[in-house]
């Protein structure tokens, strides 16, 4: 009986590294190239002010994106405060290349050192700004 196991494990094994080693001799060219895309956010800019509950257009600069944006359907915006990134997803699952993103201000404490986070291929923060009850 182990001596059937083990001669089919063994053809197994050899077949998977068989298709392995295709794979990895396959050209380099097939494979499509793509760009990491980090856009400026232009708004909210360095003295802007939010107040909690309100609806903004978060905006960013798509003039410079390549061609192939390495994940262009899956633009994130996140809250960050005094460097910390908060938990908090203010815009999930869009195409970077829109340009602008509606978003409510969540609650948070009153402060002057909140930024948001940019992820697209690539993470990018805007200018801090304030946020108001």
């Amino acid at each position: 009986m182990f001596a059937q196991t083990s001669s089919f494990a063994k053809a197994f094994v050899l077949a998977v590294a068989s298709l392995g080693m295709f794979a990895a001799a396959l050209p380099a060219a097939e494979v499509e190239k793509r760009a990491v895309f980090t856009p400026p956010i232009t708004y909210p800019h360095a003295g802007t002010v939010w107040y909690v509950g309100q609806t903004h257009n978060v905006t960013w600069d798509t003039a410079d994106a390549p061609a192939n944006i390495t994940d262009r359907f899956g633009g994130r915006i996140q809250l960050r405060e005094a460097g910390t990134i908060f938990p908090i997803i203010l815009a999930d699952g869009f195409d970077v290349l829109l340009g602008r993103i509606e978003v409510v201000v969540p609650w948070v404490l009153p402060g002057d050192d909140y930024s948001l986070v940019f992820f697209g291929d690539s993470g990018d923060f805007s200018a801090e700004f304030t946020i108001n009850e």
